[in-house]
């Protein structure tokens, strides 16, 4: 796999903490439109570039990156920066000091868009407030420490008028005790009810049904998640993993703000 090539190559730590998956991911592929023949030269050398580190690369998303010099790729979930002259590859996103956020380009925000947008809101777990503000699209595992301390923080998130939908994110994979486990939340007769009682550490009642866990899941590996919760803002922006709710409402404040400016 290419992700695999990437770290032997590069001598580099895996570039995601995911859970193994028991199937390959499906990549949607997006490539950003060229806007000029320079452009569309500058994308073909990247491609061959990438191409010679594994001839069966397939990058789901290329496009400008949101600094001068690279273009942004994404592949199998990652997202990478490879210079335009295609001879250098850096796997980390910088920061933006300025924004005070990662740095992410307006091609990546639509492509995160454009997948969170295939997951029916029928399917999600919704904790919102009538009126909600802010919307927050959070792929969870029942099990870890953070999202059960995001869960203790709903009534307060709701009060600062955020909507927080969950979708399910099992770490240790598809086939797992937890990825049973989340089945049977996501199959319960009262989802919210199942969810919070199983973040609080409940033994989860088995149940069965058609569910979109394993979707959900793979969506989640596409868009390159590597750790619980993994939070989405609505303009597709990723807000890392657990913020205390004051904090989340600023770094949302501050989205809707730079959105105004523009």
């Amino acid at each position: 796999m290419f992700r695999i090539a990437i770290a032997a190559l590069l001598g580099a730590v895996s570039l995601t903490a995911c859970a193994q998956q028991s199937a390959p991911v499906a990549a949607a592929t997006a490539t950003a439109a060229a806007a000029s023949p320079a452009d569309a030269a500058v994308e073909k050398r990247v491609r061959d570039a990438l191409k010679e580190l594994d001839p069966n690369f397939k990058p789901e998303y290329i496009g400008a990156a949101p600094f001068a010099g690279f273009r942004e790729v994404i592949v199998s979930g990652q997202v990478l920066y490879v210079t335009d002259d295609g001879r250098f590859l850096m796997q980390s996103q910088p920061y933006d000091i300025e924004k005070r956020a990662m740095a992410t380009s307006t091609g990546l925000l639509q492509y995160r868009r454009g997948l969170l947008a295939t997951l029916p809101h029928a399917d999600r777990i919704v904790f919102a407030p009538p009126n909600a503000k802010y919307t927050i699209s959070v792929f969870t595992d029942i099990e870890c420490g953070y999202c059960r301390k995001l869960h203790q923080d709903i009534a307060e998130l709701n009060r600062n008028g955020i909507a927080v939908e969950y979708l399910a994110f099992p770490r240790m994979g598809l086939g797992s005790k937890d990825y049973t486990d989340m089945i049977s939340v996501w199959c319960a007769d009262d989802r919210k009810a199942a969810l919070t009682a199983a973040k609080g550490g409940a033994a989860v009642p088995s149940r069965t049904c058609t569910n979109p866990v394993a979707m959900q899941y793979n969506l989640g590996q596409q868009l390159g998640i590597n750790g619980t919760p993994a939070i989405f803002a609505a303009d597709g922006s990723q807000l890392g993993g657990y913020l205390p709710p004051a904090q989340l409402k600023a770094a949302l404040e501050r989205i809707e703000g730079a959105a105004g400016s523009r």
